[in-house]
C-alpha cells in the first residue's frame, strides 16, 4: 500500500530551557555546543537524511539567533574565504537551507508543545508530517526520524519512536500501551504521561520523534489545557487514536536528552569520543579523570 510521502518537520523551538539555566539565559537552548556544532545541527541533519524537504520552525521571543544561524554571515564568510580556510568556510556553507526549505512561525504564547505544532497548520496543509523536539539528539547508523518514516511507509497512519526504560523510571516519562510486543514495531492501544510507580502499561516512553497524519491539527484545535496547564500533544494524539491507527518504533540508537545538564555531558562525551577529527584527543583529554 502507498502513503503519502512525509516531505515536512515540525520543530518547537520556542521552549525556555529552564532545566539548563543559566546557560540558556540568552543563547537558545537549540544552539548550545554538542562538541563543536549547536544541537540543532545534529537535529537538521538527522532530519535531511530522512528525506525531509520542509522544515518549520516555531519559535519564540528570544530566538532570533536560530533562524540567524541558517542564513549567511557574510562578514564571516568573506574573512574565511580570504584567509583560505576552505574547510571551515564548506561546512558553515553546507548547512545553509535551499530557497524554501524553512519557514518560521512565532508561538506567540507558551501554551504547550501541542499548541506549538498546531501554529504549523497552515504551513503543513494536508499532508502527514515529522515532529522533531530538537532537544533530543538521537545518534543511530540509520537516522531515528529515517527509521520512524520506514516504519510509516510499511504500516501509514501514525508512528511514535519510544525507547525502553528501566520499570523503575517510567513515572518519569511518556509511556506508550501495546497490544502485543512483537519486534521492534508495534499496534499501540494507548498511552499515559507520567504514570504513578508501578502503573506503567510497558516500559516504552516517547522518545521525542513523530509521524503524525493532519487530522491531529483539528484535534489540538480544540484540546482543553492538561498537564501543567498547556495544551499537550499527547492528549490530542489520544483522542486521533480512536479513529487511526498508531504504532510505537522501538527505534535502534542511543537518545541524548539536551535539555538537561547531565544529557549535554553524555551528548558531548559521546559526540567527541565518535568525532571523526578529534576522537582520538578526546579519548586522550578524558582518560586522565578515570584513572
Amino acid at each position: 500500500m502507498t502513503h503519502k510521502r512525509v516531505r515536512k518537520a515540525v520543530i518547537p523551538v520556542a521552549g525556555l530551557g529552564t532545566r539548563v539555566l543559566p546557560g540558556t539565559k540568552v543563547v537558545p537552548k537549540e544552539l548550545l555546543n554538542v562538541v563543536d556544532r549547536p544541537i540543532l545541527s545534529y537535529v537538521v541533519a538527522e532530519a535531511r537524511a530522512a528525506g525531509i524537504e520542509h522544515f518549520v520552525f516555531v519559535t519564540g521571543r528570544s530566538k532570533g539567533a536560530i533562524e540567524d544561524y541558517f542564513d549567511h554571515q557574510v562578514e564571516l564568510e568573506a574573512q574565511l574565504a580570504a584567509k583560505k580556510k576552505t574547510a571551515i568556510l564548506n561546512e558553515l556553507l553546507a548547512e545553509l537551507p535551499k530557497a524554501g526549505e524553512m519557514s518560521f512561525v512565532r508561538q506567540m504564547q507558551p501554551h504547550g508543545l501541542g499548541h506549538a505544532v498546531w501554529c504549523a497548520r497552515d504551513i503543513i496543509g494536508d499532508e502527514p508530517f515529522a515532529v522533531i523536539l530538537p532537544d533530543m539528539v538521537m545518534d543511530a547508523e540509520v537516522s531515528a526520524l529515517k527509521q520512524a518514516i520506514n516504519a510509516y511507509d510499511e504500516v501509514g497512519g501514525n508512528i511514535i519512536v519510544v525507547e525502553p526504560v528501566p520499570h523503575d523510571q517510567t513515572h518519569q516519562y511518556g509511556v506508550v500501551a501495546v497490544e502485543a510486543k512483537g519486534g521492534r514495531l508495534n499496534k499501540m492501544t494507548g498511552m499515559v504521561e507520567k504514570p504513578a510507580p508501578g502503573t506503567a502499561p510497558s516500559n516504552l516512553i516517547v522518545s521525542g520523534r513523530y509521524i503524525l497524519q493532519p487530522e491531529i491539527f483539528e484535534l489540538l484545535a480544540s484540546q482543553e489545557k492538561g498537564a501543567g496547564g498547556e495544551i499537550q500533544l499527547t492528549d490530542s494524539m489520544f483522542r486521533l487514536m480512536e479513529t487511526q491507527g498508531f504504532h510505537a518504533l522501538e527505534y535502534d540508537g542511543v537518545t541524548y536528552d539536551c535539555g538537561d545538564k547531565i544529557g549535554l555531558l553524555r551528548a558531548n562525551v559521546a559526540m567527541a569520543l565518535k568525532h571523526p577529527e578529534l576522537g582520538e584527543a578526546a579519548r586522550a583529554a578524558l582518560t586522565p579523570f578515570f584513572q
